[in-house]
């Protein structure tokens, strides 16, 4: 009977430790897939190069952080930096080209994608480099064989607070109104007239700046390290939960990248004819699962059509 109910015990330890990765996994997913969102809102469009320029930003403030720049001042910075980067991208290159024409778009931002990340690995090279913790080390509480840390605590808390601020930012202010008036419709936010231009490289910078935050936090977990290449399966896994929460979604960001962790940490754990490896698999397979009953995604909007 003891023995039964240490077993017990010691599996229910490990449940709730995995639950807790889940968390932790998810929340970084959020963040990325929240700058995700912000571009789909406004175009339609996934932007490939998402993931690369939420990279650059997070060796921006790595860089900082080495001149002696203070740990959050230097993210400040590199989210402001990112943002002008991607404005001066939007207005460069994306505005050039007709909206609804999605190919010209998708080709440059996966042109984007590949050399952003050469010049990452021209300027820092391909070896993993340490980044510097954003939260206090440690754990918050332990209790048998579960560990919550201080990491998980502040990444959840990170996710929401800028979930929040997104959600104030475009429902509050004249700029954030005129942000979703042409995530609406372009053509009756430019006949009220509204500045499409400007309001859509406003989203750009919006998008990249959240991404640089989302790629800082998830390079500061204690077991990964930062290198050019680091944010490729973190993208394809965001660009999941965008799908899975909904497209145009801000929250139901957080519940497809909350659904993700999970899935990544706890259900492939449990099913036993299920390799780690196929972690990423798994996601998109419930993905695809999701989709096929609610295309729209969960909170994202149904498309009406008039017939």
């Amino acid at each position: 009977m003891l023995y039964v109910e240490h077993i017990w015990v010691h599996d229910m330890d490990l449940l709730l430790q995995r639950v807790f990765d889940a968390v932790t996994n998810g929340s970084t997913y959020a963040l990325i897939a929240v700058a995700m969102v912000l571009i789909f809102k406004a175009t339609t469009l996934i932007n490939f190069a998402q993931g690369e320029q939420a990279m650059l930003g997070a060796f921006v403030v790595l860089q900082l952080w080495d001149w002696g720049v203070p740990m959050w001042g230097a993210v400040a910075i590199g989210m402001c930096f990112s943002g002008v980067l991607a404005a001066f991208l939007e207005r460069a290159l994306i505005r050039k080209f007709d909206p609804a024409d999605h190919l010209p778009l998708v080709i440059i931002t996966l042109g984007l994608f590949l050399v952003i990340n050469a010049v990452a690995a021209i300027i820092w090279r391909f070896d993993p480099k340490s980044f510097p913790e954003l939260f206090p080390s440690g754990n918050a509480f332990a209790i048998n064989n579960i560990r919550l840390s201080w990491y998980t605590i502040f990444a959840f808390t990170s996710c929401v607070i800028v979930l929040f601020v997104l959600q104030t930012l475009l429902s509050k202010t004249k700029i954030g109104l005129a942000f979703r008036a042409v995530s609406s419709n372009i053509e009756s936010s430019r006949l009220s007239g509204i500045k499409i231009g400007t309001t859509l490289q406003f989203g750009w910078a919006l998008a990249a700046a959240a991404g640089t935050l989302g790629a800082s936090i998830y390079a500061a977990n204690p077991v990964l390290q930062i290198e050019p290449s680091m944010m490729l399966r973190a993208l394809i896994l965001s660009v999941t939960a965008a799908a899975l929460g909904g497209l145009d979604s801000l929250w139901g960001a957080l519940i497809g990248g909350l659904t993700i962790g999970f899935v990544q940490s706890v259900v492939v754990q449990y099913i036993p004819f299920i390799p780690n490896e196929m972690s990423l698999s798994a996601a998109v397979i419930v993905l695809l699962i999701v989709l096929i009953f609610r295309p729209s995604g969960v909170l994202g909007t149904r498309a009406v059509e008039r017939v």
